[in-house]
């Protein structure tokens, strides 16, 4: 039941109206019971300021939490009660606060000086309080601050409990009121608070059990349920009608929890299916930009590798065909400066003798016969002389003896000195 209350209470916050926009606590389908008729115990001591008391909701339905006496958590506060109000579909309680002034409470007329617009019971005056005696039950005998103005209520006077919806209260907030609400706001103390849970665990307090009149209306003090301080309810506010439909809303209220939590999970698949699609999407597009990447390295480094064996293939022919030029051009030089240096250094050639005379059979070998001498052929011009060599004289051709007649191969002559005359 708390968790189909949680949910409702989450579709009524978008549903609630704008004068409803205070602190936001639990919300039923279930109006709540007429406030109940009942008279406000005595003042405990000065300072203390009344809290009405007001129909909350539990696990069992609702139960009531009694008016009381409350210390305020700083002097010079003021207490805005808290109020149900209706939201289109459910009814949601607007938490009550501590402020400067007090605020919006959805009309509802809680008595003792919450006529349903302010609070009439009392004001603060340079730290202390004064309390209206037309309203507010004290005792004059230790409370001296203290003065008498008759509270006209400007709502209808009824025991309605919360506002809007079918037979509840339409009051709105005024300007004044509507300022109050964005004002800074106390929360409840934690000792109303702890009455509240104080409340909630009394059986007696549950609306089903009291039929809206509770046998603990007020109390002088938070949390003290018994003794002198407490005050039962005269009457309630109006007849109890127990909810007949109850089990019908609380099986609509679990069908529809049940309607929500599977379109919630279905949400949820299909919001993690398109995420699981997503993902993959992205890890595929990833995979695919990295091997794309690592191709185009690849074939960059290929390209690369390729460019460098071209340049270093393309470099050696270059080297190879450099040496092979020079080494031509070397050989060629070579062979140049070699035909060149036996034509400086051979003198120039002279032109020979018509005829050459007949050798002496003296200076002549007599074992061989002498050949016959050839016709020389016409001389070559005689080339320029070398630029780096004089040219030699070239000395006078010597008149060769006539041939001698062949001498006996038994013996040969004997060699004459060159020159020597017969």
């Amino acid at each position: 039941m708390r968790k189909i209350r949680f949910l409702l209470l989450a579709l009524l916050i978008v549903a609630i109206p704008a004068i409803s926009l205070a602190q936001f606590g639990v919300s039923i389908m279930i109006a709540p019971p007429a406030l109940p008729v009942y008279v406000q115990p005595m003042c405990p001591s000065a300072g203390y300021l009344w809290t009405p008391g007001y129909w909350a909701n539990g696990d069992e339905g609702y139960f009531w939490v009694p008016g009381t006496w409350v210390e305020p958590p700083v002097v010079g506060l003021l207490w805005t009660p808290g109020y149900w109000g209706w939201g289109g579909n459910a009814f949601a309680w607007n938490e009550g606060y501590w402020g400067q002034t007090v605020g919006f409470y959805g009309g509802v007329n809680y008595g003792f000086g919450y006529g349903g617009v302010g609070y009439g019971g009392g004001y603060w005056n340079n730290g202390a309080f004064f309390y209206n005696r037309s309203v507010s039950n004290v005792n004059v005998t230790n409370i001296t601050n203290v003065y008498s103005k008759t509270v006209i209520n400007e709502t209808t006077v009824n025991h309605v409990s919360y506002n809007g919806g079918q037979g509840g209260i339409s009051a709105r907030p005024s300007a004044a009121e509507e300022t109050a609400m964005h004002q800074q706001h106390t929360p409840a103390t934690a000792l109303q608070t702890q009455h509240v849970r104080a409340a909630s665990t009394n059986h007696a307090l549950l609306a089903s059990v009291n039929q809206g009149r509770p046998s603990v209306a007020a109390t002088a003090k938070p949390g003290e349920f018994s003794g002198s301080g407490v005050v039962a309810a005269k009457e309630a506010g109006a007849p109890y009608k127990a909810p007949e439909n109850k089990a019908a809303e609380t099986k609509a209220a679990e069908n529809k929890a049940t309607e929500n939590k599977a379109a919630e999970t279905k949400a949820t698949e299909t919001k993690a299916a398109e995420n699981k699609a997503t993902e993959n999407k992205a890890a595929e597009t990833k995979a695919t930009e990295t091997k794309a990447a690592e191709n185009k390295a690849t074939e960059n480094k290929a390209t690369e590798n390729k460019a460098a064996e071209t340049k270093t293939a393309e470099n050696k022919a270059a080297a190879t065909r450099s040496n092979e030029n020079k080494a031509s051009a070397n050989k060629a030089a070579a062979t140049r400066s070699n035909e060149n240096k036996p034509s400086a250094n051979k003198p120039a050639a002279s032109k020979p003798p018509a005829s050459k005379p007949a050798a002496s059979s003296e200076n002549k070998p007599a074992a061989h016969a002498q050949p016959a001498a050839r016709q020389q052929a016409a001389p070559r011009p005689a080339s320029a002389p070398h630029p780096t060599t004089a040219a030699r004289a070239q000395p006078a051709p010597r008149q060769q003896a006539a041939p001698r007649p062949a001498a006996r191969p038994e013996s040969a002559p004997e060699k004459k000195a060159p020159g020597a005359k017969e």
